[in-house]
């Protein structure tokens, strides 16, 4: 639902019917926009990538972070862990279902910023 905007007749604009839950936009941007989410996903798209390649790849991005951002992702379903050993750890993540279908998007988006010189 849209907020409707109107403007009195001095000038001043007032709102009403508001939004009062996040748009769809919003709830998107809650689930791939925070720091390196759209990468992370973009690295994982041809195939399950281990934990310290993946960090190699995001370049500026410490493991902790790549770390925590994986977890996020994980909980809301976008990546799968999967452990490849235990002694050493190794572990690997990959795309699910539900991250892939994110991957259009994060290729119009990349068109963008690219036709931009972002």
């Amino acid at each position: 639902m849209r907020a409707a905007v109107s403007i009195d007749h001095e000038g001043r604009k007032t709102v009403s019917e508001p939004c009062l839950e996040p748009c769809p936009i919003e709830r998107g941007m809650r689930l791939l926009g925070g720091k390196w989410k759209g990468s992370i996903l973009w690295h994982l798209k041809d195939g399950p990538v281990r934990f310290n390649d993946l960090a190699r790849q995001l370049g500026g991005a410490s493991k902790k972070m790549v770390n925590q951002r994986l977890k996020e992702m994980e909980e809301m379903g976008l990546v799968e862990r999967h452990v490849l050993s235990t002694r050493p750890i190794a572990v690997a993540y990959s795309i699910t279902d539900f991250g892939r279908s994110a991957l259009d998007v994060l290729d119009q988006l990349r068109e963008w910023a690219e036709e931009h010189d972002i």
